[in-house]
C-alpha cells in the first residue's frame, strides 16, 4: 500500500487481475435480491471474454458459489460466504452463480467488459445443491 492524499488515505494499487477481449471497461451498479440459507444453487453462469469484479457498496458478507470447469460444464461446485466488505474477482470463463447478497441492501459496484457480442454461458443443473450455513 502507499501513502496518498497529503498522508490522509492509504492505497491499496492493482488489486484484481481485470481481462477484456475486444471491449471496453465499465463500472456499474447492480441491486441484487437478498437471499438466505438454505440456498439452492441450480444455475451456474460464465463470461468467456472478460473477467468481473464485484464491490459491495456495504460491510455486510455475501454468499459466493465458483465451479472448476469440465468439457464446458460447472463441476465440484464450491461455496463461501465473504468477510465484510470483501470484494471478488472472477477471471475470464469462471464458472459462478448468480450475485447472492445475504443482508439488505444487496447493492454492489461490478466493474467488468462491455461490448456487444456475446458474453454470457448459463448452465442449468439437473439437480439442484443445496448450500448450507
Amino acid at each position: 500500500s502507499t501513502i496518498t492524499n497529503r498522508g490522509e488515505c492509504k492505497r491499496y494499487n492493482d488489486l484484481a487481475r481485470l481481462q477484456f477481449s475486444g471491449a471496453r471497461l465499465g463500472i456499474s451498479i447492480f441491486d441484487a435480491n437478498v437471499r438466505s440459507f438454505p440456498y439452492k444453487l441450480d444455475m451456474m453462469e460464465r463470461h468467456p471474454l472478460g473477467s468481473q469484479s464485484f464491490i459491495p457498496m456495504t460491510h455486510s458478507p455475501f454468499l459466493v458459489t465458483v465451479a472448476k470447469n469440465l468439457n464446458d460444464t460447472p463441476v465440484e461446485p464450491k461455496a463461501f460466504v465473504t468477510a465484510p466488505g470483501q470484494g471478488i474477482n472472477l477471471l475470464a470463463g469462471t464458472w459462478h452463480g448468480v450475485l447472492t447478497p445475504l443482508k439488505e441492501p444487496g447493492r454492489f459496484a461490478v466493474v467488468d467488459r462491455i461490448g456487444s457480442d456475446e458474453n454470457l454461458e448459463e448452465f442449468y443443473f439437473e439437480k439442484p445443491f443445496i448450500v448450507e450455513n
